[in-house]
């Protein structure tokens, strides 16, 4: 079995002196949330007689990214490692060394959108539909990051394009960070970008919502058959990830709230 030897990045990007740097993962999120703010306030001014508007993406952006950062870390721990987070639980507060869920950020982004929405009276169907028309950017330079780090890489096969990762065994396995960037990342991107110029849908509070949520489930439930289940878990019922069984309720709910809105549009 023979693989494309992993490229030889720095995981450190940046470095200052020998005991400080910035890393590639951590430029991925200053990435996702800027290109998000930028392209947020972008899809606000396209409505400006509504809410939410360009005022209000550059007032919520400070909230989502505590929402991004304690439920990616807090969904990583109680997800993923409970038995070892239990055990050290003053390694929870240490994310530079890794260790977060997009379900957790998600419901983090969640919890911070309707906190906003109720103080400020308007829609958070609204504001969630420019905030997951924006959140594919992120994803796609996070799973860019974990490429680099060499970390959550695919199953063991034998496509011409396999790479052998520094911690993989030393055998050729699927690039699946890759995978994940084009799909959830880039296809995504693009799907909600054209469905985002059509008025009719933009107008529809939770559609484009409903869209995402659908869309990323899907994507990440397929792709998971290509990653390496995380070892503390491995297969649940020796066939599902533990990420496949956490995108089965976004899938189910995804196209509820499509159904809501749609409904809701045609009996306002």
């Amino acid at each position: 079995m023979t693989g494309i030897p992993f490229p030889d990045i720095d995981p450190i990007a940046l470095h200052f002196g020998a005991t400080f740097g910035i890393r590639w993962y951590a430029l991925s999120y200053l990435a996702g949330i800027l290109g998000g703010w930028f392209y947020g306030g972008t899809l606000a001014d396209l409505d400006r007689d509504r809410r939410p508007n360009r005022e209000d993406i550059d007032n919520i952006l400070p909230l989502l990214v505590l929402g991004i950062i304690l439920g990616g870390r807090l969904g990583y721990v109680l997800f993923y490692n409970p038995d070892y987070y239990l055990q050290h639980p003053l390694d929870i507060t240490f994310i530079w060394e890794g260790g977060m869920s997009f379900h957790g950020g998600l419901l983090g982004v969640i919890i911070a959108c309707v906190i906003y929405a109720r103080k400020h009276k308007f829609s958070a169907l609204a504001l969630g539909d420019i905030l997951a028309t924006v959140t594919p950017i992120g994803l796609f330079f996070g799973r860019i990051a974990n490429f680099i780090n060499g970390e959550l890489f695919g199953r063991v096969t034998t496509v011409p394009w396999a790479v052998i990762f520094p911690y993989g065994g030393g055998l050729p396995r699927h690039p699946s960070q890759l995978y994940e960037s084009f799909l959830e990342g880039l296809v995504l991107f693009i799907l909600l970008f054209l469905a985002a110029r059509k008025p009719d849908i933009r107008r529809t509070p939770g559609l484009l919502l409903g869209i995402f949520i659908t869309g990323y489930g899907i994507s990440r439930f397929i792709i998971e058959f290509y990653r390496e289940p995380d070892i503390q878990i491995g297969l649940i019922l020796n066939y599902f990830s533990l990420g496949q069984l956490l995108s089965l309720p976004m899938i189910f709910a995804g196209m509820l709230l499509i159904r809501y809105a749609r409904k809701s549009k045609t009996n306002p």
